[in-house]
């Protein structure tokens, strides 16, 4: 009798899940893909800006990249509070939280008359859009299970390449027209859009008999079984070297393409796309490679695409000067980091349905704070060599690799 009970308790969880996949093909590329554009238009659209607004506020290249650290920072801290938030309260209360703070932090960047302002105000903004990129990793895994988990996160990857792409491009050519603080005014304007659509047609995927209770001695616990996981552990350093490696290419590469080769900011612009649109090749690839591969294939893969990424930046810097062989290592780069980041998300949350919430929370925290640490090495000895960006991608890739052979790669698979 209790094997029968199991079976039908387990079959209508089968159903249920089921159920919420049909219901969400109509808006879960929309919505979902509204959040995952957070990152990357915070983080690009004012890259082409960058040296002028260092100018603007009397700053140097380093402070200016503290903007871009400060807003790392917060997306890290933003989803640790955001996602065991969501595991309590449901997704959609959290996010419509995080999202009206998000535009308010925005309006509050373009009237900063300092750096020191502007890096407080980029604080808050990225811990409210923090709120949105890990509910996005939230409620696939409410949805999806298996490869259909890759897949989606692979898609959530393209999305934000493709965003990726508008972004520099359209900041490029606005860079010609509008002062870096109108990029903010934008931000501001795109963060009142999302939140009305979220507003509007967003329905939450975790329903209430599935929410955890028990507050901060509930988190304690969880993270208790998380920080036992060798395989969560190990997916999660891992890919977080793997995003040090990519954030400090995008905090170097503003200076590198302008300063040191004399792009135009449309130019710029322009190139920074074709890195962008190889990031959402790969990614979507990652998704695909997977369901034939395995996760820890494609992890791999991209690892070594990275390690071959930063090998050519560091000879570009050092001893071999050349604008074509620095665009390879930039696609490379940002090819690698989308071939990394679906299979080792997938890894990382497969075991946790029952609090997703908090492990993507942790897993994205580390991601964001090790970019965060990372991008301001890039300008270590200031923007007219690109050595220090070389490096730090290379060590950063290589650590990664390590962690992986470590903890990854030798374990059972239980996912692929």
């Amino acid at each position: 009798m209790v094997g029968m009970v199991n079976a039908t308790t387990r079959a209508t969880g089968a159903q249920q899940k089921a159920t919420r996949r049909r219901e969400s093909g109509a808006w879960i590329a929309v919505i979902l893909g509204t959040l995952t554009v957070f990152g990357p238009l915070s983080m690009d659209l004012y890259l082409p800006v960058l040296p002028s607004l260092a100018i603007d506020l009397d700053g140097t290249a380093s402070s200016a990249q503290l903007t871009m650290t400060a807003c790392l920072i917060g997306l890290a801290a933003g989803q640790v509070i955001a996602g065991p938030m969501s595991d309590r309260f449901g997704r959609r209360t959290p996010l419509l939280v995080g999202l009206v703070v998000y535009t308010i932090a925005s309006a509050l960047c373009a009237m900063s008359l300092t750096i020191a302002v502007l890096v407080a105000a980029r604080f808050v903004q990225g811990l409210a859009g923090g709120t949105g990129l890990v509910i996005a990793q939230t409620v696939g895994r409410d949805i999806y299970e298996g490869t259909r988990l890759t897949r989606y996160y692979a898609r959530i990857i393209v999305i934000s390449g493709l965003a990726a792409i508008v972004a520099p491009v359209l900041g490029g050519f606005l860079a010609e027209h509008l002062s870096w603080r109108g990029f903010f005014v934008i931000l501001t304007a795109i963060g009142v859009l999302v939140t009305a659509a979220i507003a509007a047609s967003f329905p939450d995927t975790l329903p209430p008999d599935r929410r955890t209770s028990g507050g901060l001695h509930r988190v304690r616990e969880q993270l208790g079984v998380l920080v036992r996981d060798r395989l969560y552990v190990g997916a999660t350093v891992s890919s977080s070297l793997t995003s040090a490696a990519y954030f400090a290419y995008l905090a170097g590469a503003p200076f590198i393409l302008q300063g040191i080769y004399g792009l135009a900011p449309s130019t710029f612009a322009l190139v920074f796309g074709l890195n962008a649109a190889a990031f959402a090749a790969a990614g979507f690839s990652a998704g695909r490679l997977a369901e034939r591969a395995g996760e820890r294939t494609v992890f791999a893969v991209g690892l070594a695409i990275m390690i071959a990424g930063g090998a050519t930046l560091l000879v570009t810097a050092l001893w071999m000067p050349s604008l074509a062989l620095t665009i390879t290592a930039f696609v490379l780069i940002a090819a690698g980091a989308a071939v990394v980041s679906p299979p080792s998300t997938t890894l990382a949350l497969v075991d946790y349905p029952h609090f997703a919430g908090t492990a993507s929370s942790i897993l994205g925290m580390t991601r964001f704070a090790a970019g965060a640490a990372a991008a301001p090495l890039a300008g270590i000895l200031g923007p007219h060599t690109a050595a220090p960006t070389a490096i730090t991608v290379l060590a950063a890739s290589l650590g990664g690799t390590v962690v992986y052979r470590a903890l990854v790669h030798r374990r059972t698979a239980r996912s692929s």
